[in-house]
């Protein structure tokens, strides 16, 4: 059994490094004609230094980023090619590919960043912390009340930009000395005023139930995901009513470490697939495409694992069910919405229906649903958390001009890494 396993670790290296060869050439091929940003052009870099299965985490930003560049100029760092690859063709901002330190050094140079945006935890932010002369900013990749959202980590960072007034609770209860009211800038949930698009249906008369699950977990208190105990009774339940449309958009690592769920997954799909047969006119949709947004929006009904799929929900302010972990491990944080949330347990799962049919029609559960909106993301009309986030920007920006000009007769640190790559071959391989 240890050499078979022996076997399969060395095929996934031998693999990866196939990968990220294939990826650094076609990144040489493109890299000539890739416009790089003027000096002294950009003043928010968005850092993102992680490979191609986390590009969800920045994809959700898109349209912000794009709206704030109207004000901020903004790009995009990259450190693998493989993501490189992509963003340069789906990103709406500059992208700059810079794999060794060497490179980033030199980009931070010609410019004079304002501040740096994060949207993960990724180990390599630390090769970008070194640079003092900015603001490192924490802005996450959704708003959720798992473990995720109260690490340590947060005090690594200068400042960081949460949803609301949950987010800052959370933070206060979970982390010792760290000053929740200077270090953290509420702005509601931007992306939610980008939640839209073409509908790969034509609405009707049917009940339109978005199934957004998460991934597996990679430990026993992060074991949230319901493909496998809830997915596949509540699916089949619901395309057998004739009168609901499903939305099927799984986590994209989902079955990349359980061999059970993976078969889970594919069959939801299968059983997608075998319902539009039958029923042309029923139009269920597997999603697995890179934009989130018009299906938050276009579900009259979302069920969910415990993840930031809840609460980008909540900020749309419309039925949401919650699916109760079925491992007992799993880490569950009963002090916010959770604790009020509309839960769906895995022995329940075949008796969706009549809980759908409840929480689209219960005045209480509306009420119920409007007081954790605001709790979580304040206020939610259209363009109140782009206003906010356009403004914790502009404030950042005012106080990095304060600092600036106290510092401005200072003499220049020599920043230079003196352990950057010298040469592409001794740093390590991307694992795209």
């Amino acid at each position: 059994m240890a050499v078979l396993d022996d076997l399969r670790s060395a095929r996934r290296v031998l693999r990866n490094i196939v990968r990220s060869r294939r990826a650094r050439a076609g990144v040489s091929k493109r890299l000539p004609f890739i416009r790089r940003p003027e000096p002294d052009s950009i003043r928010v870099a968005v850092y993102f230094a992680d490979t191609r299965v986390n590009l969800y985490q920045i994809r959700q930003w898109y349209a912000p980023l794009a709206e704030l560049s109207k004000h901020h100029p903004v790009a995009i760092i990259t450190r693998s090619p493989g993501t490189a690859l992509t963003l340069w063709d789906e990103a709406p901002v500059p992208v700059l590919y810079l794999r060794q330190v060497v490179e980033l050094e030199q980009f931070v140079a010609e410019q004079n960043l304002r501040m740096v945006l994060y949207v993960n935890q990724n180990a390599k932010n630390f090769q970008m912390f070194r640079y003092g002369r900015m603001w490192h900013v924490f802005i996450n990749h959704g708003e959720s009340d798992k473990m995720y959202m109260t690490t340590n980590q947060f005090k690594a960072y200068d400042y960081a930009l949460v949803a609301g007034d949950a987010a800052r609770d959370r933070l206060r209860r979970a982390l010792w000395d760290y000053d929740v009211e200077t270090r953290t800038l509420p702005i509601g949930r931007p992306q939610a005023d980008h939640f839209a698009g073409e509908l790969p249906y034509e609405p009707d008369d049917r009940t339109v139930v978005l199934y957004a699950p998460t991934w597996e977990g990679d430990r026993a208190a992060a074991a949230y995901g319901s493909i496998a105990t809830h997915g596949t009774a509540l699916v089949d339940a619901l395309l057998a009513t004739g009168r609901h449309r499903v939305i099927y958009r799984p986590h994209p690592r989902s079955g990349v470490l359980d061999p059970e769920y993976k078969a889970a997954n594919a069959a939801i799909i299968a059983a997608l697939e075998a319902a539009n047969a039958a029923d042309p006119a029923a139009h269920h949709v597997y999603d697995d495409g890179p934009t989130l947004g018009w299906q938050l929006a276009a579900a009259d009904v979302a069920i969910t694992d415990i993840s930031a799929m809840v609460y980008d929900r909540l900020a749309v302010g419309r039925p949401l069910i919650v699916t109760r972990p079925s491992s007992p491990h799993a880490a569950i944080d009963h002090g916010g919405y959770l604790g009020e949330a509309e839960w769906l347990r895995a022995d329940d799962a075949r008796a969706i229906v009549p809980l759908v049919d409840r929480v689209l029609t219960s005045e209480e559960a509306q009420r119920k649903l409007e007081f954790w909106v605001h709790r979580y993301f304040g206020d939610t009309t259209p363009g109140a958390a782009t206003a906010r986030f356009h403004a914790a920007i502009d404030e950042l920006s005012a106080r990095w001009e304060e600092h600036a000009a106290l510092h401005r007769d200072d003499p220049r640190h020599d920043e230079r890494d003196p352990f950057a790559y010298e040469d592409d071959e001794d740093a390590p391989v991307e694992q795209d």
